[in-house]
C-alpha cells in the first residue's frame, strides 16, 4: 500500500476533531495576564430545559451564582463567594443531582460528599483562574450527565492557588468520574490533566471534546474504561493514561493527537516520550473506533507495559515524530508496543510510521495473530516480538521500509490465514527469525526480500517454494500447476538487485509438477496489497518448471538468511 493511500485513511476519522479545534481555536484562554478571564466573546451555549427531580441547581452568571437547594439544612450545604461554589453533604442512601448552568469566567465547583451523586451539565460555560473548574473531593463515584442539546465548556489556568488538597486537572476527582449523557463537553487543560481521577474514568456517553492538554487529555490511576460516546483528545504529553491500571475500550469513537516531544529523564535514567495510550497494566479492545496520530519526537501510538490484546473494533495509528537520541540511548517512534504479549483476535488495524527507526507493531514477548486485517507500513520492522510470532489466521499485510516485513527474535509459527510480509533490500527480509524455527502449516503466505529465512522442514506439514533473482517494482510473479490453473500471483512492492522470495499455499501439493512464470499482466480479480485471487493470468514468461518432491523446493538464486533449520517445537 502506497503510503500517501494509508495516510488519507488513517486521517479521515480526524476530520470531525479539527472541525472543532478550527471552531473554538480563536476563543480567548485564561492565563496569568487576564486572571482567568476570557478576552473573546462568552462561549454560546444552548441549554435545554431538563427535569431534574430534587436536584440542587446551580446557576451562574456574571453577577454572581444562584442557588436552589432542597436539601437546605437536611445535610447539604451550598456556599458561594463570587464564581465559586462549594459544597458538602453529609447525606447517604440517597443520589443527590446537581444541576450546573449558565456562565461565569472566574468561576469553579467543588464538592465534598459522603455518597455518590451526579453532576449534571445543563449548559455550562465555566472558567476558573486558580484551580479546577469541577474539583470533586470525594472517593465516591461521581456521575457527570452531559444534558442532551447542550453544549458545555469547562477552563482552568496554567497556574493554580496554593491549597494542601490534591488539584492536578481541569475536571478533577478524587475517586471515580463516570462521564454519560447525550450532550457536548469541551475541555482545556492548562495546568496539567484535562481529566483527571486518582481512581478510575469510565465513559458510557456524551461528545467529549478536549481541545488541549498541558499534560495528558485523560489521566486516572486505577482504570480508564470507554463504553460509549464521542471522544476526541488533544494534547501535550498522553491522550489517555492509566498510571498503575488498564484501558478497556468496549465502545465509542475516539480520536487522539498528541504532540509532546521526548525528553531523557535524569532521575530514572530513561528517555520517556508521548504515546496516545498508555498504561502500566493491560490494554484491551473490544469493539468501537480508535485513531491515533502523533507527531512527537518519538512518539508513540500505543505503549502498554503489560499484554495488549484487539477482539475487534478499528484501531488506525500513525507517527511522524523524529527518532531521539541522548548519549548512548535512543527511542523511535512506534505504532503498538506491548512489554508483554500482544495479541490480536479480530477486527482492523492500520499502521504507518513513516520516520527513522519507527516500527509498527511489537511485542517484548508473544505476538499473536488469530483473525482480522492488520495492514501496517513502517520505517523499521512492521510486525516484531522479542519472544515468539504465531499467525493462525485473518489477514496481515507489513510492509518496511529499511528492515524485515516480520522479524521474531525467537520461533515463528504460520497456521493460516493470509499473509503478504515485505522486507527491504539484502540483508533486510520479508519473514526473519534468525537462527529459529520457522513452522508453516498452513494459510497463503508470501515473503519477499533481499534475503528469507527458510522454513524448518521437520515441523512443516505445508510444502514452500523459494525462489530468487532480479526483479522489479509491479513485475508479476505467477504459479499455476501442470494443468494451467492458477495457485500464486504476486506483483513485486519494489526494486531487487538481489530478490528472495518465500511462498506456501494450500495449492502446492507435494509430488505435483507446477510452473513459474514473471512478468505478465492480470485482469480482473482483486488483490491484497499484491496477491491477486481470482482474475485471469496472461503473456508470462516461462522461468521454471518443477515438482514438489519436499517440504521446501528452491527456484533461481535465492538468498537464505539466518532463519530455519532450528529446533522443533
Amino acid at each position: 500500500m502506497k503510503k500517501s493511500v494509508l495516510s488519507l485513511i488513517l486521517l479521515a476519522g480526524l476530520l470531525a476533531c479539527n472541525r472543532v479545534i478550527d471552531e473554538l481555536s480563536d476563543e480567548g484562554i485564561p492565563n496569568t495576564e487576564t486572571n482567568g478571564q476570557d478576552k473573546e466573546e462568552p462561549f454560546a451555549t444552548h441549554p435545554k430545559d431538563t427535569v431534574f427531580a430534587n436536584a440542587v441547581v446551580i446557576s451562574y452568571a456574571a453577577a454572581g451564582v444562584s442557588v436552589s437547594n432542597p436539601y437546605d439544612g437536611k445535610g447539604i450545604s451550598v456556599a458561594t463567594n463570587g464564581g465559586s461554589v462549594t459544597v458538602h453533604s453529609t447525606l447517604s442512601g440517597v443520589t443527590v443531582h446537581y444541576v450546573l448552568t449558565g456562565t461565569h469566567h472566574n468561576g469553579s465547583f467543588r464538592i465534598y460528599s459522603d455518597a455518590t451523586f451526579v453532576i449534571g451539565l445543563n449548559g455550562i460555560d465555566l472558567i476558573c483562574s486558580d484551580g479546577p473548574a469541577i474539583n470533586i473531593q470525594s472517593r465516591h463515584e461521581a456521575s457527570l450527565l452531559l444534558v442532551g442539546g447542550t453544549d458545555n465548556r469547562m477552563i482552568d489556568n496554567n497556574l493554580y492557588a496554593d491549597d494542601p488538597e490534591d488539584r492536578k486537572a481541569t475536571i478533577f476527582s478524587e475517586g471515580g468520574l463516570d462521564f454519560c449523557g447525550t450532550g457536548r463537553l469541551i475541555l482545556k487543560g492548562y495546568y496539567k490533566h484535562a481529566i483527571c481521577s486518582d481512581d478510575y474514568v469510565r465513559v458510557s456517553g456524551g461528545n467529549i471534546e478536549i481541545l488541549s492538554a498541558y499534560k495528558d487529555g485523560i489521566h486516572a490511576n486505577e482504570l480508564i474504561a470507554v463504553y460509549g460516546g464521542n471522544l476526541c483528545v488533544n494534547a501535550i504529553d498522553d491522550g489517555i493514561e492509566c498510571e498503575d491500571g488498564n484501558v478497556e475500550i468496549e465502545g465509542g469513537d475516539i480520536s487522539v493527537q498528541t504532540t509532546g516531544d521526548a525528553g531523557y529523564n535524569t532521575e530514572k535514567a530513561d528517555i520517556s516520550s508521548s504515546a496516545g495510550i498508555r498504561c502500566s497494566g493491560n490494554f484491551s479492545m473490544a469493539k468501537g473506533n480508535l485513531l491515533i496520530t502523533s507527531t512527537g519526537v518519538a512518539g508513540k501510538g500505543i505503549s502498554i507495559d503489560g499484554d495488549l490484546t484487539v477482539n475487534d473494533g478499528f484501531v488506525h495509528i500513525t507517527t511522524t515524530g523524529q527518532q531521539f537520541r541522548y548519549d548512548r540511548d535512543d527511542s523511535s517512534a512506534k505504532g503498538m508496543k506491548a512489554e508483554g504479549n500482544l495479541t490480536v483476535n479480530g477486527g482492523t488495524i492500520r499502521i504507518l510510521t513513516s520516520t527513522t527507526g519507527a516500527e509498527g507493531m511489537e511485542s517484548k514477548q508473544t505476538l499473536t495473530i488469530n483473525d482480522g486485517t492488520i495492514e501496517i507500513d513502517a520505517w523499521d520492522d512492521a510486525i516484531n516480538a522479542g519472544s515468539q510470532i504465531s499467525l493462525t489466521g485473518g489477514r496481515i499485510y507489513a510492509y518496511s521500509d529499511t528492515n524485515d516485513g516480520i522479524d521474531s527474535n525467537g520461533p515463528l509459527s504460520l497456521a493460516g490465514g493470509t499473509v503478504v510480509a515485505s522486507g527491504s533490500t539484502s540483508p533486510e527480509e520479508g519473514i526473519d527469525c534468525d537462527r529459529n524455527t520457522l513452522k508453516i502449516t498452513g494459510g497463503t503466505v508470501v515473503s519477499v526480500g533481499g534475503t528469507s529465512s527458510t522454513p524448518t522442514v521437520a515441523v512443516c506439514t505445508q510444502p514452500s517454494v523459494l525462489y530468487g533473482g532480479t526483479a522489479s517494482a509491479g513485475q508479476l510473479v505467477h504459479i499455476q500447476s501442470a494443468n494451467g490453473a492458477e495457485v500464486f500471483t504476486f506483483k513485486i512492492p519494489r526494486n531487487y538487485t538481489q530478490m528472495t522470495m518465500l511462498f506456501s499455499a494450500l495449492g502446492i501439493t507435494m509430488g505435483e509438477a507446477y510452473s513459474l512464470c514473471t512478468d505478465g499482466s492480470m485482469a480482473g480479480g482483486t488483490d491484497f496489497h499484491g496477491l491477486y485471487s481470482g482474475g485471469s493470468y496472461a503473456s508470462g514468461t516461462p522461468a521454471y518448471s518443477f515438482t514438489v518432491a519436499s517440504m521446501l523446493t528452491s527456484l533461481g538464486n535465492p538468498s537464505v538468511g539466518m532463519g530455519g533449520g532450528g529446533r522443533p517445537w
